[in-house]
């Protein structure tokens, strides 16, 4: 792979002119189509073939209006008043009479008409329907819906306006989240001592990033795209972009600085560095493409848009950054006598295996300081992963709803007021759909029905009350076709609670028993329903995930270092480092740990396809680490290297580019904690505390303690296994004797010597 990839370098840098035209005119293309045509996003979360889905989707085919995105407006009088007192009715009523007449409403049920009125008298509920779903609504249909309850704040009232049909409908990217840009180029200067390298670097991974997430924007409007697709596309491709092209032109200053020649340099760096990149970039792609095994249409269309942003970094990292390496030339080399140049020689110098040569940088210092007594490095490390780790068994999943919502938002003060005044379960009731009911006898079944749900009838018409455990009370409601009805369930927990989880499973352990009895066909549905099951398909793949992933990497890693062992310690690292990112995650955003520092607007469960995109992601960029400083390792090893020396020396050439790196992935996945959106902040919270546990604890510090204590076993692979495999050539070894890759002015001092 390394030849192929050196050829590849070669004719970019050969052909630089037109491949940074080509790149720039894809561009451009992008760009165009994407001002012109522009992009849609759909945030349902939606699972085929499960019940709540299926009973949804037969619902809103029943009565389209019934599955349509509904809207409350809570009402609630000042302290010692009464809704029903004659000045607060009326205003009540006038702003049901308005809502009515706002864009995209249906209809408006006054809250005395539904005795949605609370036995204090303080609050009243009015319910809004619309005639299309949540992804529906046009621009400013919300906003116009919120402008009809003026008539009450002069009332004096308190008024909110929530429910399902506010949800997430983007991430907005502020100036904030260029902070770890700011941070990375801050990293690169310090790393490269050039603003010309640090600049480069930068460039290409904001091409890569303009390509692909221009192309996936142009996709939504084939395909099914959440507003949190692009984001996370954004997070992962601009990290890995500005990570790829770091490693390549490392190698390429480092080969500089020893005296080779730029056009020899481009093509051998993008033949070592390169495959470690292209290593790393297919085990990310792999990952989150391994995503759509899930079988949820919106997690399998984020995997694969961020992987196609992951693919593009690739293809830039390899043609587009040698094509400006030509046209940089020797203008990147360390200026002589600097300390980049001293700095870049000595990480040239990969003859120096002896304590001398080796202790020049931090990196090897660092290497000989937890490889002194690698047995105490171990347990310590061990011992610190697993505290962090500690809270990861809690980690409980859900959808985001109202509750979520920024502090101070209508929705979130709505579902606060609801929950208050009407209990929590008003904010996710559940949806018994009851089919093939007999129109002459529908009443009667269906009141049969719910009072084996809800118990027995309330002073309420319609209502009934003391049924299963966790039910407020059901209220029936035969559809228009006579044979179809719903019985709305109000639990007596919230959408998050797992009372509400359980009572899910008593409806569907009751429903054959009622099917028996009225003959009717009933399913549990609504968009709680669905959550539960979204939450719990995710959570019963985690672990097949989990399996699949690291067998991935056993496989990968077995090809590439030619050793039993090695790949082991990898893979036990990696699931180290999701066990202290899970264990973080629930902390903060369950228990509520620095919740206030990090702007954490609640408590509770965690997003449900969070954990299996911190495996699919944490796997790509964990192995991106594990191969550039191993593979160094391996290097120095094969060269001749004692076993101990070979780790410190790989450690010397590898250990301040994998510092850098994980430093600008940290600072990038850092910066979009700062958003408000939940999803996205907590995705990012995991990644970043992932990247900094996996970088700085296990492959810099728990790696080189095991690969000491393991000594030469480390690479010891059996001979029938090492014929059966093919050879990668990850280190790049065939390139010093391959003649097409030697650059005519260098061939007749190879001749000479």
């Amino acid at each position: 792979m390394s030849s192929f990839l050196a050829r590849l370098g070669r004719a970019s840098y050969r052909h630089r002119g037109a491949v940074a035209v080509g790149w720039l005119a894809l561009l451009g293309v992008v760009v165009t189509l994407l001002v012109t045509v522009g992009g849609s996003f759909d945030d349902r979360f939606t699972i085929p073939g499960s019940e709540s889905q299926e009973a949804l989707d037969q619902l809103n085919a029943a009565s389209p209006g019934a599955g349509g995105a509904g809207a409350q407006i809570v009402f609630v009088a000042p302290e010692g008043a009464s809704v029903t007192d004659p000045a607060y009715a009326g205003a009540i009523e006038q702003v049901v009479a308005t809502a009515g007449h706002a864009p995209q409403v249906d209809a408006v049920v006054s809250p005395f008409d539904s005795s949605a009125v609370t036995p204090d008298g303080r609050a009243a509920l009015a319910q809004v329907q619309y005639g299309v779903a949540r992804e529906g609504l046009a621009d400013g249909s919300l906003e116009a819906l919120q402008e009809t309850t003026s008539a009450a704040r002069e009332a004096g009232m308190e008024v909110a306006v929530g429910g399902n049909a506010f949800g997430t409908t983007g991430v907005q990217i502020g100036g904030t989240e260029f902070i770890g840009v700011a941070v990375a180029v801050l990293v690169l200067v310090l790393t490269f001592g050039s603003l010309l390298a640090a600049g480069m670097n930068l460039l290409t991974a904001l091409v890569g990033i303009g390509v692909g997430m221009g192309g996936l924007l142009l996709a939504s409007n084939v395909v099914t795209l959440s507003s949190t697709a692009p984001t996370l596309a954004l997070m992962i491709g601009l990290a890995v972009g500005i990570d790829y092209a770091l490693f390549i032109l490392s190698r390429h200053r480092t080969q500089l600085a020893g005296g080779m020649e730029p056009e020899e340099s481009a093509a051998r760096a993008t033949g070592t560095a390169g495959s470690a990149v292209v290593f790393a970039g297919l085990t990310v792609v792999i990952a989150l493409s391994g995503l759509s095994v899930v079988g949820i249409p919106f997690l399998t269309v984020m995997g694969i848009g961020a992987a196609g942003t992951v693919l593009v970094a690739v293809l830039v990292a390899l043609t587009l950054l040698p094509a400006l390496l030509g046209l940089a030339g020797r203008r990147l080399a360390p200026r002589a006598g600097s300390r980049a140049e001293r700095r870049e020689r000595d990480g040239a110098g990969s003859d120096d295996v002896g304590p001398v040569g080796a202790g020049r940088s931090a990196g090897a210092r660092w290497t000989r300081l937890v490889t002194r007594r690698p047995l105490v490095t171990v347990l310590l490390s061990l011992a610190g992963l697993a505290v962090l780790a500690i809270p990861a068994p809690q980690l409980r999943l859900a959808l985001p709803d109202n509750s979520t919502a920024a502090v101070g938002s209508p929705e979130r003060t709505a579902y606060d007021l609801v929950s208050e005044h009407f209990g929590p379960g008003l904010n996710g009731p559940l949806v018994v759909l009851v089919r093939g009911l007999d129109p002459a006898t529908a009443q009667q079944s269906l009141g049969s029905i719910a009072a084996r749900i809800g118990g027995t009838p309330t002073g309420t018409p319609g209502q009934f009350e003391g049924g299963l455990d966790d039910v407020a009370y059901a209220v029936p409601t035969v559809l228009p076709d006579g044979g179809t009805a719903i019985v709305t369930v109000v639990p007596e927990s919230g959408p998050q609670d797992e009372a509400t989880n359980a009572l899910v499973a008593r409806l569907r352990n009751l429903s054959p028993q009622l099917e028996r009895e009225t003959g009717a066909d009933l399913a549990v549905t609504g968009q709680t329903a669905v959550g539960i099951d979204v939450s719990d398909r995710l959570g019963a793949a985690l672990l097949p995930f989990a399996l699949v992933v690291v067998g991935l990497a056993l496989v990968l890693l077995l090809l590439v270092f030619r050793s039993v062992l090695v790949p082991v310690k990898a893979a036990v690292g990696f699931l180290l480092s999701v066990g202290a990112s899970f264990g973080a995650v629930v902390a903060v955003f369950q228990w509520g740990w620095l919740a206030g520092a990090l702007g954490v607007a609640a408590t509770g469960p965690v997003i449900s396809f969070l954990p299996i995109i911190l495996m699919a992601v944490l796997f790509g960029l964990a192995m991106d680490y594990e191969v550039f400083l191993v593979s160094r390792m391996r290097e120095e090893y094969v060269h001749g290297a004692a076993p101990r020396d070979a780790v410190v020396t790989g450690a010397r050439h590898a250990a301040r580019v994998v510092v850098a790196a994980a430093l600008i992935m940290f600072s990038v996945f850092a910066s979009f904690v700062t958003i408000e959106d939940v999803i996205v902040k907590a995705i990012a919270f995991g990644l970043a505390v992932g990247i900094l546990v996996d970088a700085f604890v296990v492959r810099m510090t728990l790696v080189p303690a095991v690969l000491a204590l393991l000594g030469r076993s480390a690479w010891w692979l059996p001979r029938w296994l090492d014929r059966a495999l093919p050879d990668l050539d990850i280190e790049g070894a065939r390139l010093g004797s391959t003649p097409a890759l030697r650059t005519p002015v260098r061939e007749p001092a190879a001749t000479g010597s």
